[in-house]
């Protein structure tokens, strides 16, 4: 039952990251959200190493494999790529602009359907490890981490966050926000 701990010691790391952003500005408290990514990528790969002794290399270890790598990919895209890294992630104390664009004009918060669909699919390839409850664990974690950050701390951190709100799915994408983020993101890649 470490990832449970390790979770809540995750995501007590994401949330002194954003109360730090806003209230405190300290820089050593900045690098918190990193150290939170490094120690959710061990547990992750201690777990997987654990569990793969144990797995049937069938067709479906394979199909949910390849789909859970895709979905990390879009995961790493939606956080460290989608978004203009040192305004994201290095300055601290400026009040950057909403990212509308592409893969966040589908929703408000991408990164977290990534994020669950990555544990669904890595969890099922590697049945019956306990990994599937770690990664449900942690998605209801991540789900209350930004429901936090799209009531509280994205608000206070971007000038326009409230029209975003107002224009931009949270979390479930509709027909219009999948039509803007493909439209978006073309029109980004041509310029």
């Amino acid at each position: 039952m470490i990832w449970i701990a390790g979770g809540l010691l995750v995501f007590f790391l994401y949330l002194i990251y954003d109360l730090n952003s806003v209230l405190w500005q300290k820089k050593m408290l900045h690098g918190f959200f990193f150290l939170g990514n490094i120690l959710l990528a061990g547990m992750t790969v201690f777990q997987v190493l654990e569990a793969v002794s144990r797995v049937r290399l069938c067709a479906c270890f394979w199909i949910f494999a390849v789909l859970s790598g895709v979905f990390l990919l879009l995961l790493i895209d939606a956080l460290f790529f989608a978004l203009p890294f040192e305004s994201t992630y290095l300055e601290v104390g400026q009040k950057p602009c909403v990212c509308d664009f592409g893969m966040y004009a589908l929703c408000r918060h991408p990164g977290v359907l990534w994020f669950f669909l990555f544990y669904l699919c890595l969890g099922i390839a590697l049945y019956p490890s306990k990994l599937i409850y770690a990664g449900m664990f942690y998605s209801i974690l991540n789900l209350g981490y930004v429901m936090f950050q799209d009531r509280w701390t994205f608000p206070q951190s971007f000038a326009d966050y409230e029209n975003y709100k107002r224009t931009t799915p949270f979390l479930i994408p509709n027909p219009r926000s999948i039509r803007r983020a493909f439209e978006t993101r073309r029109s980004k890649q041509s310029k």
